[in-house]
């Protein structure tokens, strides 16, 4: 079995590196290719990757190039974990929004419709290329925005599956407050990428005793503190929304807090030099601690997990983004959720859900639309398109910050669209 990691360059490869040395039970692999245009870092990332599988006894063979057509020529699967512009077009896109008191965000809002443009493009191209030197083999999408992202590739007839780690850090995070295994925790997890909440916590598998009110009851604060909300929205609610739902039900509070701090990007830019100092060490051979405030908590299991589905053709259940295909009846079949399915040879099938209470369903459609638009645009460009997806935007929707936010979108990405 051969996997490849588009973006293997990334600082956050030894975590992915890591979990395929610890769970090669799981997901046995004889070849390991890093593909990035960074050679710099592949050298650094690499390195520390061939002395983590060594410390742990793995077989296998870690390589890596910056030829994308020979790092994933006769790959089984394809982990796509890019960031076209890197963290300085994360930073403008957390920023410059700031200015129309709009939420800066790398994947909600103004932000997130920049990073789309940047990197479907880009996407479509390497799976394109993907296709012509392996039909069959599986493209397992990280990259952000994850539903737009991964509705590009399946629209265009790829063989592919949406992948985020919010659902499995809930997993976790639920099954060490209830003192039980990460397994004999199911969740009735539903949405859209970002854009999801946990309506139960099963113990014991999907038909198994819901314990989310006692999780609340004894837990809320915890819970709460942990995802920035009032723990009385918890309790009102009686589900946990995703941390990303603070950008919706406190836009106004999160625009503030965002205008008094350095962003996101700049405290990753931070933490990924610090971490390519501790790479180059060649006495290194795990993972550092410091990894752990990059971001991405347990996206190696769940990488794992899905891509031993998809190549082992187990039908295990996986929360995954794909097609909707009726699951969520007022939205169109091709609509990307984020939901439970059925993982196999053949794909992703979304178990049934019970139905998404309007409070949950009006928001989900009201996004869906936007997405919509904003695929159209990242496809086929012009400003006219841009300027409809954020007018869209339930975070935007007013002309006048839809017509600025536009021109600045443009002007900050125009290295990056080839229409502007």
């Amino acid at each position: 079995m051969k996997l490849a990691v588009v973006g293997g360059g990334s600082t956050y490869t030894p975590e992915l590196v890591d979990g395929f040395a610890r769970l090669r039970d799981v997901l046995p692999m004889e070849e390991l290719v890093l593909v990035d245009p960074a050679a710099d870092r592949l050298e650094l990332v690499g390195g520390l990757a061939r002395r983590i599988f060594a410390r742990q006894g793995h077989p296998g063979r870690i390589s890596w190039t910056d030829d994308l057509d020979a790092g994933v020529d006769g790959a089984d699967a394809v982990l796509l974990q890019l960031r076209v512009g890197g963290q300085a077009a994360r930073n403008q896109d957390e920023t410059w929004p700031l200015e129309c008191g709009c939420v800066g965000q790398e994947t909600t809002g103004a932000g997130g419709l920049a990073k789309a443009l940047r990197t479907v493009p880009v996407v479509l191209d390497i799976a394109e290329r993907v296709r012509r030197r392996n039909p069959d083999a599986w493209i397992v999408d990280f990259t952000n925005p994850v539903g737009i992202v991964t509705r590009a590739l399946l629209t265009a007839g790829h063989r592919a599956v949406g992948l985020c780690n919010v659902a499995i850090g809930f997993q976790r995070k639920f099954a060490k407050l209830l003192g039980v295994a990460p397994d004999e925790v199911s969740l009735d997890h539903v949405g859209l990428n970002h854009l999801t909440w946990e309506r139960a916590v099963r113990l014991g598998g999907p038909d198994g005793e819901d314990v989310l009110p006692e999780l609340l009851a004894e837990h809320g604060d915890a819970i709460a503190d942990d995802l920035r909300m009032p723990r009385g929205l918890l309790d009102r609610l009686g589900v946990v929304p995703s941390y990303y739902l603070r950008y919706f039900y406190q836009h106004d509070a999160v625009v503030r807090e965002l205008r008094t701090k350095p962003s996101r990007a700049a405290e990753v830019a931070a933490i990924e030099g610090q971490l390519l100092e501790m790479y180059a060490d060649p006495a290194l051979d795990e993972k550092p601690e410091l990894l752990g405030k990059r971001g991405g908590a347990f996206y190696s299991e769940a990488a794992v997990d899905l891509t031993s589905s998809l190549l082992r053709d187990t039908g295990e259940v996986r929360i995954v983004n794909t097609f909707n295909q009726g699951t969520l009846p007022f939205l169109p079949d091709d609509a990307v959720i984020e939901v439970p399915a059925a993982v196999d040879g053949r794909g992703a099938s979304p178990l049934p859900v019970r139905p998404l209470e309007p409070l949950y369903a009006g928001l989900v459609a009201h996004v869906t639309a936007y997405e919509d638009l904003a695929l159209e645009a990242a496809l086929k460009g012009g400003r006219e398109r841009v300027f409809d997806a954020l007018l869209a935007h339930p975070l935007i929707g007013q002309i006048e910050y839809a017509e600025k936010l536009t021109d600045t979108l443009i002007a900050h990405n125009r290295e990056h669209l080839a229409w502007a």
